[in-house]
Order: C-alpha cells, then sequence, then structure tokens
C-alpha cells in the first residue's frame, strides 16, 4: 500500500483527553476516531490490526473445535428474563424498546442466546460435545467510560460457550479453552497471567482471568512467589488471623470523644487496631430499585473490606447495595455513624467477617454518640446472620495456600474463562436424552476475549516515548519502505523494486512515497510502529539501503537483497 494514497492523520500533540499510553497513542497514530463518550470507530491501521487479532483467535479457536456463528447484537428481553439476568446485570445492560413498547437489550454477552440455540437444536447426547463462538460488537453502558478502549461502552469481543453431558466433559472443555487462551495471548505478544477470577455477572462456579500485566491495569492482581496462588483481588481468599487464647473479659462502656475513626479510638484508646471492629453500614435494593433492609457489616479494625466478597456472601448483585444514609439507618436500627457496633444493633442484616469469631476482648462501637465497648465478643456477646470472610487480601498478607508473603501487580483484563455448570440449562430448561432416555441437564461454559482491549494491552505493553512498536502477529503492516527523496529517480526506482519484491513474497508493506520531509517520515514510521524500517536514501548510489528493526536503536547499511531477505525472515519467523 503506498502510503501517498492512504487516508492517514497523524498528531504531533497529545490529545487532552487521553490519560494512558494506549489511548493516547491509538489517536496519534489515528488509528481509532471518537464518535461520543466510550464509544470509538476503527480507521484503516488500527482496524487492520484488529482484523490479525481476531485471525489469531479464529485459528486457535478452531484449532481447539470451535464452531463460528453470529448472533445479533439484539437480544429479546424475555431471554434475560427466563435467565434471572434482567435485573441481576444492572445498570450496565443497555435496554432498549422497539416502536410497539417491546423490550430488547444490547447484548453484552450472549449466554441466553446460546442456551436457547442449543436447547431448540440439541436433543440427544450423541451431538454432544460442541463449541460455538463468535467475534461480535457488544454493549455496556459503562458508568465511567475511560482509558480509550480499556473500558469502553461498546467494543468488539470473542465469547464462546462449550456444551456438555457432564461435569467431566465440562473440565475438558475449559482446559482446551485455557490452552487456546494461552495460545492466542502468547502469538498476540502480551505477557499475561491466568489467574482466579469472580464469576461476576456471568455466575458459574470456577473462572480464570487472563491479565496482560500492565501498571495501567485496572485488574489488580495477588500472587505468591513460592508457589502457584494466583488471583485477582476481588476473589482471592484471606487467611484469618489464629484465634486468641485470652480469656474474656467483661464488657466495659467507654467515653471517647470525637473518636469515629478506627484510627482515631486506636489512639485515645492506645490500642492496637487490630483489637478493634470496624463497622461499614449499607441499604439493600429488591429488583424494582426500592428499599430493601438494612446490612451492617464487622471487620477487624485493620482490614479492608472486599465488596465482591461480600455481595457474594448476600446473594445478590453488585449494583443492589450501596452506603446506607447514617440518619435514617440509625432511626430504623440504633447505629450511630462513627460509633457503632455488632452489640444490641436490631432490625438489620449482621454480616461477620469470619476473622472476628476467634478475636478476643475486641473494641466497637457502643451505638452511643462518643462512646465505645471494650472486651467484646463473638458468641457471648453478639452473633452474625452470615459469617464470611470479606477481606481484601493486601500486599505482604499470608498467602491462603502457602503462607508466604503474597505480592501484588496491576494488569488488563484480555479474557475470562468460565465453569457455568447448569446455571443456564436449568433457568432455560437445556436438556438432552442419555442413552437410556432419561433428560439430562446440558453442562455449560463461556469464554470471552476482548479484541479491541487485546489491541490496547498490546499498545500498552509495546511502546516507547516515539510511538508504537507491533508485534509483528498483529502489526497493520509488516515493512515499511522510506522513500527518502521522492524527486530523485535512482531512490525511486529502488523504493519500487523492493516494494514489489516483498509483496511478491507475501509481505505487507508500506511505501511512504509522500512528498514529505525525511524527518516527518522518520517521525511517522516510528509513531506508527511498524515492526521493519527499509530507508532508500542517498546510499543507493552504493548499492545500499538503511535496515532496522523498530523494537532495535541500531541501523544498519545492507545490500538491497539482503535488506529484503532480512525482512522476509524476521516476518516469517514471527508472524
Amino acid at each position: 500500500m503506498r502510503l501517498s494514497k492512504m487516508h492517514i492523520k497523524t498528531l504531533r500533540e497529545v490529545p487532552a483527553e487521553a490519560e494512558i499510553p494506549s489511548h493516547v497513542l491509538l489517536l496519534r497514530t489515528g488509528m481509532i476516531r471518537k464518535l461520543a463518550s466510550g464509544i470509538y470507530g476503527f480507521m484503516p491501521f488500527g482496524w487492520r490490526s484488529v482484523r490479525k487479532i481476531e485471525d489469531i483467535i479464529r485459528q486457535e479457536m478452531d484449532a481447539a473445535g470451535g464452531q463460528e456463528i453470529h448472533m445479533s447484537a439484539i437480544q429479546p428481553a424475555e431471554l434475560w428474563q427466563e435467565s434471572g439476568r434482567w435485573f441481576a446485570y444492572g445498570p450496565e445492560l443497555w435496554r432498549v424498546k422497539d416502536r410497539n413498547g417491546r423490550d430488547f437489550c444490547l447484548g453484552p454477552t450472549h449466554e441466553e442466546i446460546f442456551t436457547d440455540i442449543i436447547r431448540n437444536d440439541v436433543s440427544s447426547y450423541r451431538q454432544l460435545p460442541m463449541n460455538l463462538y463468535q467475534i461480535q460488537t457488544k454493549y455496556r453502558d459503562e458508568a465511567r467510560p475511560r482509558f480509550g478502549l480499556m473500558r469502553s461502552r461498546e467494543f468488539i469481543m470473542k465469547d464462546a460457550y462449550s456444551f456438555d453431558r457432564d461435569f467431566e466433559g465440562l473440565d475438558k472443555s475449559y482446559q482446551d479453552m485455557y490452552e487456546a487462551y494461552e495460545k492466542i495471548f502468547t502469538r498476540c505478544g502480551l505477557t499475561f497471567r491466568p489467574v482466579e477470577a469472580d464469576t461476576g455477572a456471568i455466575g458459574g462456579s470456577n473462572s480464570h482471568e487472563f491479565t496482560a500485566l500492565s501498571e495501567v491495569g485496572e485488574s489488580e492482581i495477588a500472587y505468591c512467589e513460592k508457589c502457584s496462588m494466583a488471583a485477582t483481588v476481588e476473589r482471592a481468599e484471606c487467611v484469618d488471623d489464629a484465634a486468641e487464647s485470652e480469656e474474656m473479659l467483661s464488657m466495659e462502656e467507654v467515653y471517647t470523644p470525637g473518636t469515629k475513626t478506627i484510627d482515631e479510638v486506636a489512639a485515645y484508646l492506645h490500642m492496637d487496631k487490630k483489637k478493634t471492629i470496624k463497622a461499614l453500614l449499607f441499604v439493600k435494593y429488591d429488583e424494582e430499585g426500592k428499599e430493601n433492609g438494612y446490612v451492617a457489616v464487622f471487620i477487624r479494625g485493620d482490614r479492608e473490606l472486599n465488596m465482591t466478597k461480600l455481595v457474594n456472601a448476600l446473594g445478590i448483585p453488585e449494583h443492589a447495595i450501596q452506603f446506607a444514609e447514617e440518619a435514617a439507618m440509625s432511626a430504623a436500627t440504633g447505629c450511630v455513624g462513627g460509633f457503632t457496633g455488632p452489640v444490641g444493633l436490631h432490625d438489620c442484616l449482621i454480616v461477620v467477617d469470619s476473622e472476628l469469631e476467634g478475636q478476643k476482648n475486641m473494641c466497637a462501637g457502643a451505638n452511643k454518640p462518643d462512646h465505645h465497648v471494650k472486651n467484646v465478643n463473638y458468641g457471648r456477646d453478639y452473633k452474625g446472620d452470615i459469617v464470611a470472610d470479606l477481606k481484601l487480601l493486601k500486599e505482604g498478607d499470608p498467602c491462603p495456600v502457602c503462607g508466604a508473603a503474597v505480592k501484588h501487580a496491576r494488569g488488563i483484563e484480555v479474557g475470562q474463562v468460565f465453569k457455568l455448570g447448569t446455571k443456564y440449562s436449568q433457568a432455560m430448561n437445556a436438556i438432552y436424552k442419555d442413552e437410556n432416555q432419561k433428560d439430562q441437564l446440558i453442562v455449560m461454559g463461556c469464554y470471552g476475549i476482548g479484541v479491541t482491549r487485546t489491541l490496547a494491552a498490546v499498545v500498552e505493553q509495546h511502546h516507547d516515548e516515539n510511538g508504537i512498536i507491533w508485534p509483528v502477529s498483529v502489526a497493520p503492516y509488516h515493512v515499511i519502505v522510506t522513500l527518502v527523496n521522492t524527486k530523485e529517480a535512482e531512490q525511486v526506482r529502488i523504493a519500487e523494486e523492493i516494494y514489489k519484491s516483498l509483496t511478491d513474497q507475501g509481505i505487507e508493506v508500506l511505501l511512504d512515497d509522500r512528498d514529505e520531509r525525511a524527518g516527518v517520515k522518520f517521525k511517522d514510521a516510528d509513531l506508527l510502529g511498524i515492526p521493519v524500517r527499509i530507508t532508500v536514501g542517498k546510499k543507493v548510489s552504493e548499492g545500499l539501503v538503511e535496515y532496522k528493526l523498530r523494537r532495535d536503536k541500531d541501523k544498519m547499511d545492507l545490500t538491497i537483497q539482503e535488506a529484503v531477505n532480512k525482512a522476509v525472515q524476521i516476518v516469517r519467523t514471527e508472524k
């Protein structure tokens, strides 16, 4: 392709709205075009790289036994109501009505649609297992779209669904997809880590998130260098401190004026924060958005609440709970803002972190202004309606597997795999007949890859101060031939010769034949990040051209044939 004929608009300045490198560079290269908040279009260079990622996904999915189909992004509400997710998915579900008032949604995912296909088309065990996938545009009405393609309201996703006779079959399907994902992200040039993850609104029993390591990523993962433990912070289990053996003392109310925070009360009473109990107050909502009761959560004062663990313990979607208004909750339950404790609360659900069961003689709010109670003990003085691990696993905390200190890293979620089990087949009556002609529930798995998010993750991991550094496998073009002087006949002849030779060998080549200064061409080549640059300049009179890899600083003068051969070799090796 001749650059003089291409639609390209590069920017020298950093767009004001862009906060992270991938967003900056994809806008500066003109690869994406913003249409509205969280909604982007793709221009020629960007779309070529998206298609390269899609091709890699198709190749590995097909090799693993997947069959590609394509479903509509518009989904009838009835299927979502049947599965129970019309409410559970929350405000991110983009709901629309047609002219007849019938409810639809713009699909954020397609579990219901694929389950509906299989329940109508599969009747016998002989038709299983099966894996269907699609690569399609998805929609999620994000409250705060940001970071360009990282958290957008419209995005391209590959979603696949496996259908098996039993859980043993699901285990194999899950492992097949897990291994296919490792191949996909490796071929895309990503440094990534698969980690245990929460199933979220998708549901199911087990899940792994494939996280591309990056300091700008929104996913935080905890991992152990001594063993194989790795999980998202939301999913990571915590180890409770050992139960204390000291004797229970009698409760004692103490005056603690103005000490509304854990730090303040611990300092005032000269005690370790580990001996305090932290209270967090919430209100729940039902499917119609009406208040549905109060929740008081208690954890040790030095701990942080993991909201994902809390909503899982309550069995409600994340959007169905929020912090309570203290005055209203106080009138209903007897709590007191800043001085709430578990003793004497009424008319609310009490949820207690499992660690508090074994801790003795703790200090908690007295549900009385400017007062706390010392020597509060679980079992004797209060009990929880729900007791569960509610803690956030912090860096340095003991690994739940081996006890070594865990570490944290940030990353970008580029894919996730789920064991759905019978969640959807049971709700939607997706069954098959076994060898004995008995009805059995189909066992399902779900497997997603964010295609456009993967594009952004590649840029995050492969760039420098001058621009993108594309891996060969997903680069919009493999080689750029930079013609220094378009008015010099010999340079033009050699550039055309190299262009034709590479193109004839199946290499995707850009010929920068624009009537621009050499410096502009070099800057654009670096910004666009094409893996190989061959510069045709003054040394053609000596039979030499300049050969440079975008990822390297070094340049070398080679003969024309040597430059062509090296370019072909690296593309074929790394493609």
